[in-house]
């Protein structure tokens, strides 16, 4: 009995968070900086590659959200907001299939006691559509890592340029 629940300590221990983070490269998520290129690194690709989204669940806490702040035509705002989990999916599908490049244009990083806001202005492609805009992490450092709890974004697709203050 004592030989079973070892194993399934074990188990529970290699399928945690903490022992998937220890695959992940110590030197990348030692910084801020290190996380968010990794991200846009991991994202941005030509139409048909494949993308690390182990690599890329491996920046985030496990319950970190992610979402967008979309406009209409008319200026209307929508968010939406996903899971880690679900917007893996989303991008297996669309940054895969139809190719997606982001690269960064400016970053302000504001940081307290193990606890960070990123604002990062953007430029993006994906097929026809190219728009700038901007992407604002939040993070934490747990005290040897850094991991991002959630992730915002918005573009320009309703004229509303980038402050020149973010490039």
């Amino acid at each position: 009995m004592k030989i079973k629940s070892i194993l399934i300590a074990a188990l529970i221990l290699m399928l945690s968070p903490i022992a998937k983070a220890q695959t992940v490269d110590s030197l990348v998520v030692s910084t801020i900086d290190g996380v968010i290129n990794e991200g846009l690194k991991i994202i941005s690709g030509e139409k048909g590659e494949n993308r690390d989204w182990e690599a890329f669940r491996q920046l985030f806490t496990a319950n970190a959200q992610i979402s967008v702040l979309a406009h209409d035509s008319l200026g209307n705002a929508q968010i939406r907001t996903y899971s880690l989990e679900k917007f893996v999916r989303i991008g297996k599908a669309f940054y895969e299939g139809d190719g997606f490049i982001e690269y960064e244009i400016g970053r302000k990083i504001e940081q307290y006691n193990g606890i960070a806001t990123v604002f990062q202005s953007y430029y993006a492609k994906e097929l026809d559509l190219e728009e700038e805009g901007i992407n604002t992490y939040q993070l934490v450092f747990d005290g040897k890592r850094w991991w991002i709890s959630s992730l915002l974004w918005t573009s320009n697709r309703n004229g509303v340029e980038v402050p020149s203050s973010y490039k």
